[in-house]
């Protein structure tokens, strides 16, 4: 959480988990709805316990090596765009200073700003830094919200493996009522999930456990309903 403080006065802002917090509540909940309604789904197919738990452990490894690969991928596209768009503003700011300036004193206008102070604004911040003024204010790129690869696939495989492992356990410690255990602990962990990530996030609780749960009852619901379908066509 970034907080910033003046005279005595601290705010504690969450934008700053931004980057981590996405991956690592995307990769948890990732883990334990795509894992359970695997094993929901082998399960009511008929499934051993044996066989589930194989099931299990591969949907595990292979959903976090999924979900670092994808988050890697899709971070360093971001990444990309990035430092194109650094590059491309530092080129201008060497070729047509003056026409950055003034680029800049109409977004602070835009703002609100009367048109002779936004062009003391932008003239100060220009003369102070002012590839780091362009890449703030016209690029909207922020040192709290800015693409890191390594962390998000990271967070996203860690946090994916946490919450694939939690049904997966519920199974092998069942005593053979696999579905109904693996349900009911899959649920409570999910709404365990919306009410740490509404925290850590600043939102409201009631809307982010509501809307795990929804999503993963459905999703075991439709697996268990494919399982059936196959264990009654065997």
């Amino acid at each position: 959480m970034r907080a910033i403080t003046l005279k005595g006065h601290v705010e504690r802002h969450n934008i700053s988990r931004i980057g981590w917090l996405r991956a690592a509540v995307l990769g948890a909940n990732d883990g334990i709805v795509s894992t359970a309604s695997l094993i929901v789904g082998v399960a009511a197919a008929g499934g051993s316990l044996q066989a589930v738990s194989v099931a299990g452990t591969a949907g595990l490894i292979a959903g976090a090596m999924s979900m670092a690969a994808g988050e890697f991928i899709s971070v360093s596209s971001q990444a990309d765009a990035e430092k194109a768009d650094l590059t491309r503003e530092r080129a201008e700011l060497g070729s047509d200073p003056a026409f950055e300036e003034s680029e800049l004193a109409d977004i602070y206008q835009g703002r609100g700003l009367d048109p002779d102070l936004a062009r003391q604004v932008a003239k100060a911040l220009m003369a102070k830094d002012a590839l780091a003024a362009h890449v703030r204010d016209e690029l909207g790129i922020l040192e709290q919200t800015k693409a890191q690869p390594l962390q998000a696939a990271i967070s996203s495989a860690t946090s994916f493996a946490l919450g694939a492992a939690l049904p997966l356990l519920a199974a092998v410690a069942s005593g053979g009522m696999i579905i109904i255990v693996v349900v009911a602990a899959s649920l409570v962990a999910l709404v365990i999930l919306g009410i740490l990530g509404a925290k850590a996030g600043g939102a409201p609780t009631s809307i982010a456990v509501t809307r795990v749960v929804f999503w993963g009852a459905v999703a075991m619901a439709v697996t268990a309903g494919a399982g059936l379908l196959f264990h009654a066509g065997g």
